[in-house]
């Protein structure tokens, strides 16, 4: 089967946002896991920022991986897939001109789709790492990420994090932001369908939402009648290629089965514990 340009594969992610229907995104991290995805009829992907940090360094999500790395995993991808795969292009990697060059490099990486979030990333001295920088910095991020595309079938997301925001707040951010001619907004930390209700009556463009698996938002038909089009539900496919990984190894050593979970695997074998350590230690970084 012959592999689908960039471009139809950016057409086909606007197709799914131009429907009427909710997608639940693959988990992608590696060429054959975004091939994998494609044939098991998944109807897109995502690259995760935190896998690709774990994927590339072995380290958590906070803001350590570069724009480089993130970029070679992407391409990777974009070389072989045979699904629209979304990108978590993080905060951009830095201020609006960094988000420029992020366009840039994804855009050439072969991706279908980016989120660009107003994370204050990485963290700053004394602060907690997941404060949201200010409304008009986060509109001149997304209206240079506009203007750094060539290809227009690139879909450009504009994330938030509604848990860190009361719902005025919130509805303002996403109104500003609809208001630049993003593609799309997607949504963190929203609680459940009436907390959604209020983010979305203001909207017409379309939602994506990453859910973490939240109970409460698991009715997929009433998710796409408020507008949702891609869900993230999380990556348990990357999890479940460490503990398969390890069970492996731990096999051909003869070593007993452990009790250990993905998620506790994942900690045990990145460098979380330190780089908490260092982030109190020389940052203050309030969790």
């Amino acid at each position: 089967m012959a592999t689908p340009s960039q471009h139809d594969l950016r057409n086909d992610f606007r197709a799914l946002l131009g429907s009427d229907q909710c997608f639940f995104t693959a988990s992608v991290f590696d060429p054959m896991s975004a091939r994998i995805a494609a044939d098991l009829g998944f109807e897109v992907g995502i690259l995760g920022g935190s896998v690709a940090s774990l994927q590339v360094l072995a380290a958590p999500d906070f803001a350590l991986i570069t724009l480089s790395e993130f970029v070679e995993q992407a391409t990777r991808i974009g070389r072989v897939t045979r699904l629209p795969v979304i990108a978590d292009a993080d905060h951009g990697y830095g201020n609006a001109l960094n988000v420029m060059r992020t366009i840039t490099e994804l855009e050439r990486a072969g991706v279908a789709a980016l989120t660009i979030e107003d994370t204050l990333l990485p963290a700053q001295y004394g602060h907690k790492s997941t404060d949201l920088i200010p409304l008009d910095e986060g509109v001149g991020k997304m209206r240079a990420a506009l203007e750094a595309r060539i290809d227009p079938a690139m879909a450009i997301i504009a994330r938030t994090n509604a848990g860190q925001l009361d719902d005025d707040a919130a509805i303002e951010r996403v109104r500003a932001y609809q208001a630049t001619g993003v593609d799309g907004i997607c949504l963190v930390g929203v609680r459940d369908f009436d907390h959604l209700e209020r983010l979305a009556a203001p909207l017409d463009i379309p939602l994506m939402l990453v859910t973490y698996g939240n109970p409460e938002l698991r009715d997929r038909e009433r998710l796409a009648a408020l507008g949702v089009r891609v869900v993230v539900n999380g990556h348990a496919a990357y999890f479940a290629a460490i503990k398969a990984t390890y069970d492996c190894l731990r096999e051909q050593r003869d070593i007993e089965a452990s009790e250990l979970s993905a998620s506790q695997l994942s900690t045990r074998y990145s460098t979380l514990d330190e780089y908490r350590a260092w982030a109190r230690d020389y940052m203050d970084v309030k969790e």
